[in-house]
């Protein structure tokens, strides 16, 4: 059932009590009944509680949690733990306010379910008189930042796979070919696997890549705990510059904005999404819990030379660390379609009715090809890893993971329900407050690294031999 069939047969009456105040949304038949969108949901082909857990904690355990020990590094040991646990909950807590906003949303609108952009636009549009032109400059803001967000995921991605495939193949060969070439390469496979428009042809590629996960994070571990850990060396806490750098990439590995409203929509109980222990905060525990660990000892282990994927910091021409590289780069490759399937659902849901239907399947290969062509070019200009993950979590994931639901809550609660003092209004500010301050410091520490490191890495090859 659609949004506009949804609302066709609901019988709302909308009345505006004063300037001010957002509109109030009186249902007939809600002084009987109240609406419950929960039992308008697909009782028999929805997603189970277990099923939608296991959706959230794999997207939540990907390249991220591998760039946890950067972050460490950028921390020390100690800010380094308590800022990952602070993180951790302002995330879950954001998402936490998204969806308690979303289902508010739909009682009163009497449908059974609304998207992230959606939820944005609908609070936009039933708030204050004077917030209600922005609607849907609200909705198109989201739709962009999700497919932004997901673009520019995707470049890390291809870096990621080339430096992988690189550092393994150059130390083995003796060879000496620049991580660009190895991007070229990556791109060959994704112009194929990007080409995939149904999520069933995904499913296949996404079980895969779930094992080489498990296989690579098995051989990590081992190559973490086979020696003694050194925690001498290692700063309780890091110099204040690299902070930014931090936060960035912590909020990078650890938010799956993007997913939560899809995965809670699709639950055959989404009552069982919030509340304790709720799939939500089950799901957020056990990744700040890994992310933690995989940061503190992964950072302890490799200290200063810790790369943007702790996979890289494996010995070069071991043949069971270079399976792990290895491994993982093709566990991110076949991720890889779903990470761009997303951004090209809403793009091409905003563009198809402007070509000749006859033409949809020449229009979308030739759209899907440039566009995965224009973000090998972007992985070209900024080969880096470890700054550009940092980049795209301080740019992306801080206005939507943070910024946009507290700004969805605060309009949604205007003006009378913002609790004792206006509490929630206070801690709303604090939180669009810090993820400005988490944009702007994150962004301007990733750009000047990117400058400074040239656009190069040490060569696999040199490293090798160094070894």
């Amino acid at each position: 059932m659609s949004l506009k069939d949804t609302k066709e047969k609901s019988t709302s009456v909308f009345t505006i009590t004063d300037f001010h105040s957002r509109t109030n949304l009186t249902e007939k038949g809600k002084l009987s009944d109240e609406y419950d969108p929960f039992a308008h949901r697909d009782q028999e082909s929805g997603t189970s509680t277990s099923g939608a857990l296991a959706h959230l904690l794999k997207s939540s355990l990907g390249t991220g949690i591998l760039a946890m020990p950067m972050a460490f590094l950028n921390a020390g040991l100690v800010f380094g733990m308590i800022g990952t646990l602070v993180v951790g909950f302002l995330c879950t807590y954001c998402v936490h306010m998204l969806v308690k906003t979303s289902q508010d949303m739909c009682r009163e609108l009497r449908v059974p379910a609304l998207g992230f952009a959606e939820t944005a636009e609908k609070v936009f549009e039933h708030g204050p008189i004077g917030l209600r032109k922005y609607s849907k400059f609200t909705r198109q803001f989201v739709d962009g930042s999700l497919m932004a967000t997901y673009y520019a995921a995707a470049c890390v991605y291809i870096v990621f796979i080339a430096t992988s495939f690189r550092d393994v193949i150059n130390c083995d060969l003796d060879l000496n070919w620049h991580v660009r070439f190895y991007i070229a390469l990556t791109l060959i496979p994704c112009l194929f696997i990007g080409q995939i428009r149904e999520l069933k042809w995904l499913v296949p590629f996404s079980a895969m890549a779930n094992v080489f996960i498990i296989v690579t994070f098995a051989i990590t571990l081992y190559y973490m705990f086979n020696e003694p850990l050194v925690f001498e060396d290692k700063p309780y806490v890091a110099k204040a510059t690299q902070l930014p750098l931090f936060f960035a990439t912590v909020i990078f590995a650890m938010e799956g904005i993007g997913v939560v409203m899809p995965v809670e929509n699709s639950m055959k109980k989404p009552q069982h999404f919030l509340g304790c222990p709720g799939v939500l905060n089950t799901a957020m525990m056990t990744v700040v819990a890994l992310y933690a660990i995989i940061g503190f000892f992964g950072y302890i282990r490799f200290g200063s030379e810790v790369r943007g994927s702790i996979t890289l910091n494996l010995p070069y021409g071991a043949p069971l660390a270079d399976a792990a590289k290895l491994l993982m780069a093709l566990a991110i490759l076949f991720t890889y379609g779903l990470q761009f399937y997303i951004p090209n659902d809403i793009l091409w849901s905003k563009i198809k009715h402007k070509f000749d239907p006859k033409i949809h399947n020449i229009s979308q290969i030739l759209l899907r090809t440039g566009i995965i062509l224009i973000s090998g070019g972007v992985a070209a200009a900024i080969p880096n890893l470890e700054p550009f993950i940092s980049l795209v979590g301080a740019v992306f994931f801080s206005l939507l993971g943070i910024f946009v639901p507290s700004l969805t809550e605060t309009v949604y609660l205007w003006p009378n329900n913002l609790g004792f003092c206006k509490w929630k209004l206070i801690k709303n500010i604090i939180l669009c407050i810090l993820s400005i301050l988490a944009l702007i410091t994150g962004a301007a520490v990733s750009i000047i690294e990117i400058i400074n490191m040239n656009n190069d890495l040490p060569e696999a090859s040199a490293q090798c031999k160094a070894v």
